[in-house]
C-alpha cells in the first residue's frame, strides 16, 4: 500500500506544478515577545487614532528592546499589521487568479493565469489563517463566529472573499480569495486572448448601442470560473457615454468606466436576522431611478421575475447566469428559483455562453462558445437562432446565422438597409482591428477610443 502512496505522490508531483515563495525568517522566542507586545500597543494606537495603517517609521518608534533584530519584526508587523500575513505576496502577484487556504498547517493553493492551478510552499496555523479572516471580516463591518461560520465579503481592491471557519471545516479556517487584475481587461484583450473575436466585437458594440434605436438585452452563461464577469464588463464599455447605468452586484466586481453609472451592492442579515438587502430589493430600487441600462452581477434567484419583468416593460439590461448551454439557460430561468414566466424570455435578446476549456497546446484558455439569439417561442418553448459557433478544432468562432432579427430590428427601426448595418458592423471590426496594433492600453484609454468613433461618426 505504502509503495502506491509513493507511486501517486510522484505522479500528482509532476502533474501539479509549484509555486515557490520566499519564506520570512523564523521569529526567536525572545523576538515573537517584543511582536506581541509591539502588535497589541499598534492595535491600540490604531482604535485611539481611528488609523487605517502604519508607517515603518511610527512601528519602529515603538521598538524598545535593542536585543532583537529589528528588521524582522518590523517587516514582519508590516505584512500582518498593514497587509494579509503570508498570503500578502500571493495577492500581490498579478498573474494569480484565484488564493486557497484549504486548512491548518496545509500548503495554500493558487490559480495561475497561465499555468493554472498550482501548490504553494506556504502553510498557515489555525492562528494566522483567523487573523487573516478577522482582519477582513472587521473591514466591512461584518462578524465571523460559531454561530455565523461563513463569511462572504470583498477586499478594498475588489477582489472577492469566502472564509469559513470551524466546526464547518474540519481540517481548519479556509479562505478563497477570487482575485482581479489590477489593469482590468478591455475588450482589446479579449481580441488579442481570442476569447472573442473582432466581428463578434464588433457585432456586440452595434447591437448594445443599437444606433441609437434600440439597445439589446443580454445574458452571459457559463460555468465558474469561465470569466463571465470579465465578458459583461468588457461588453459595458460599449454602452454609450449620454447613457445612465445602474450595476447590482452580491459583491463589487465590475468596474465599468462610465461617468454617469451608479454601483450597489447586497447586504446580509446581521445576527438578529435583520437589514439584509437583497438583489431583489436593489433591483427593484434601480426602477425609480431611471435607468437607462441595468446591469445584474448574477442573476440567481427571485430577481429574475423583477429583471425580466423591468426588461419587458422597455428596459435595458444585462447579466450573468451559471449554466451550460443557451438552452439550459432557458431551462434554469424557467424554473426553481427564478420561475420567470416563458412569455417573458423573449425579452432577451442574446444568450452568450463562455466555458473554460482546456486546450493541450495552450494550457488553459476562456472562449466564448456560442452567441443565441432568442426568436420566440413555439408553444410554450423558447427559440433559438444560432448566431456565432465555435470550432474546437482550429480555435474559431464563426458567424454562421443566416438572419439576425436584432439586424433586422435595427435597420426598420432606423430606416436603413440591412446591408447598412451589417456594414457599420464592418467599420466598427476594422475600427477595432486598428487598434489592437496599440499596446498595454488601459480601460480608460480604450473607453476613450471608443467614444472618439462616436465623435467621428457624428462629424
Amino acid at each position: 500500500m505504502s509503495v502506491i502512496i509513493i507511486i501517486v505522490r510522484k505522479i500528482m508531483t509532476k502533474i501539479m506544478k509549484k509555486y515557490d515563495v520566499e519564506s520570512s525568517p523564523t521569529l526567536t522566542e525572545k523576538e515573537e515577545h517584543e511582536y506581541q507586545q509591539m502588535k497589541e500597543k499598534i492595535i491600540q494606537l490604531r482604535i485611539n487614532n481611528n488609523q487605517e495603517n502604519m508607517t515603518r517609521t511610527q512601528i519602529e518608534q515603538l521598538i524598545q528592546t535593542q536585543e532583537i533584530d529589528k528588521e524582522k519584526i518590523i517587516n514582519k508587523l508590516i505584512t500582518d499589521i498593514n497587509g494579509y500575513g503570508k498570503i500578502d505576496p500571493l495577492l500581490q502577484d498579478d498573474n494569480l487568479e484565484e488564493v486557497m487556504v484549504i486548512g491548518e498547517n496545509k500548503n495554500i493553493y493558487v490559480y495561475h493565469r497561465k499555468h493554472g492551478m498550482m501548490e504553494t510552499n506556504i502553510k498557515m496555523t489555525e492562528s494566522e489563517s483567523r487573523q487573516v479572516i478577522e482582519k477582513i471580516a472587521n473591514q466591512i463591518q461584518r462578524k465571523i463566529d460559531i454561530q455565523t461560520p461563513l463569511l462572504d465579503a470583498r477586499l478594498p481592491d475588489g477582489s472577492r472573499v469566502n472564509a469559513t471557519i470551524p466546526p464547518i471545516t474540519a481540517d481548519g479556517s479556509t479562505i478563497t480569495i477570487r482575485k482581479f487584475k489590477k489593469d482590468a481587461y478591455t475588450i482589446l484583450d479579449l481580441i488579442k486572448n481570442k476569447t472573442i473575436n473582432s466581428h463578434l466585437a464588433a457585432f456586440l458594440w452595434t447591437t448594445i448601442e443599437g444606433l441609437n434605436v434600440t439597445s439589446s438585452n443580454i445574458i452571459i452563461a457559463g460555468g465558474t470560473g469561465s470569466g463571465k464577469t470579465t465578458t459583461l464588463n468588457t461588453i459595458s464599455q460599449f454602452i454609450p457615454p449620454n447613457q445612465r447605468i445602474i450595476t447590482i452586484e452580491d459583491t463589487l466586481e465590475l468596474q465599468i468606466p462610465h461617468k454617469h453609472i451608479i454601483r450597489t451592492e447586497t447586504r446580509p442579515p446581521n445576527i438578529e436576522d435583520k437589514g439584509e438587502i437583497s438583489m431583489d430589493l436593489l433591483l427593484k430600487n434601480s426602477l425609480r431611478q431611471r435607468p437607462d441600462k441595468i446591469i445584474v452581477g448574477e442573476v440567481r434567484s427571485k430577481e429574475a421575475i423583477t429583471l425580466f419583468g423591468a426588461l419587458n416593460t422597455g428596459h435595458s439590461g444585462m447579466g450573468t447566469i451559471h449554466a451550460n448551454s443557451a438552452h439550459e439557460t432557458i431551462t434554469r430561468l424557467t424554473n426553481e428559483p427564478m420561475n420567470v414566466p416563458t412569455i417573458m424570455i423573449n425579452s432577451i435578446d442574446f444568450i452568450i455562453m463562455q466555458n473554460r476549456i482546456y486546450n493541450p497546446h495552450k494550457g488553459t484558455i476562456r472562449r466564448v462558445t456560442e452567441v443565441a439569439e432568442v426568436v420566440g417561442q413555439e408553444g410554450n418553448t423558447p427559440q433559438l437562432n444560432r448566431i456565432y459557433k465555435y470550432d474546437p478544432l482550429t480555435d474559431t468562432l464563426e458567424y454562421s446565422a443566416i438572419s439576425c432579427g436584432v439586424i433586422n430590428k435595427i435597420a426598420s427601426l432606423k430606416a436603413i438597409s440591412i446591408k447598412d448595418v451589417n456594414d457599420e458592423i464592418e467599420r466598427r471590426k476594422e475600427y477595432l482591428e486598428e487598434n489592437l496594433e496599440n499596446e498595454s492600453l488601459d480601460i480608460h484609454e480604450v473607453q476613450l477610443i471608443l467614444n472618439e468613433y462616436y465623435h467621428n461618426s457624428n462629424n
